[in-house]
């Protein structure tokens, strides 16, 4: 038995994959999104408890392995999946699909720690910011109600925005042309971003490069230490179907 903490396309793929070849999976989600895309199989949702709540549960439902197929910044989940694993003795994967600092322009791109950098640096930039970094770090640049920023997020964000701000809730993929149209109507400066990787979402990537925008993007958090990590489905399906 497989319990695959998912919430990603990669995540929905795999368990397409593991139940095809017979292997019985448990897709696990946090539901913190408004419509959820259901993955093939068994799927429970809502969070464990914790590292404690985690460890009861691979008990209880015999898990055999571990697939954290997880968004690359939930680190939260991340690590509490490591700690489990280990103190029960499951094996733990992580499936982290490739990020983007391999392309040619990522030189040219402004890498920052964390959010909290991510506003410091943008803010010194430009005046008209596109943020698409989701919307539960909006409040950390909350305090740029001096100037027009856009937001793109799934679902609206809890807080309250700033009257100069532009939310646009939408869920990608979208395409190069359209986020070029999107960037040069509202006449963007700067792009702030996530390193989340996938081809869904790195047409705006391409767009920013097009339009001149500058980027400023925020690094993967690290892995705990100790875990494997693949970068392909591939790989995942692999490792889950090894004696």
């Amino acid at each position: 038995m497989i319990l695959l903490l998912g919430g990603t396309g990669e995540a929905r793929r795999l368990a397409g994959r593991l139940h095809d070849v017979g292997v019985p999976v448990v897709s696990s989600l946090a539901g913190d999104v408004a419509e959820l895309r259901l993955p093939v199989g068994e799927v429970r949702i809502g969070g464990f408890g914790g590292v404690p709540g985690l460890v009861d549960y691979l008990g209880a439902a015999r898990i055999d392995g571990v697939i954290d197929a997880t968004h690359p910044f939930a680190a939260g989940i991340t690590a509490n999946a490591a700690a489990a694993c280990q103190a029960v003795g499951t094996p733990l994967l992580r499936l982290s699909r490739p990020g983007w600092s391999g392309r040619p322009d990522a030189g040219d791109w402004s890498w920052v720690e964390d959010l909290s950098q991510a506003r410091q640096v943008a803010g010194s930039l430009g005046r008209r910011l596109f943020l698409t970094t989701g919307r539960q770090g909006i409040g950390q640049f909350l305090e740029w109600s001096d100037r027009y920023v856009l937001v793109r997020a799934v679902d609206p964000p809890t807080l309250e925005l700033p009257g100069s701000w532009e939310l646009l809730l939408a869920r990608g993929p979208f395409s190069v042309e359209a986020e070029q149209e999107l960037m040069t109507s509202r006449g963007i400066e700067v792009l702030v971003t996530k390193d989340s990787g996938g081809s869904a979402t790195v047409t705006k990537l391409d767009a920013a490069a097009h339009v001149g925008v500058r980027v400023v993007i925020v690094r993967r958090p690290k892995v705990p230490a100790g875990v494997e990590v693949v970068d392909s489905i591939d790989a995942a399906l692999r490792w889950a179907l090894a004696p």
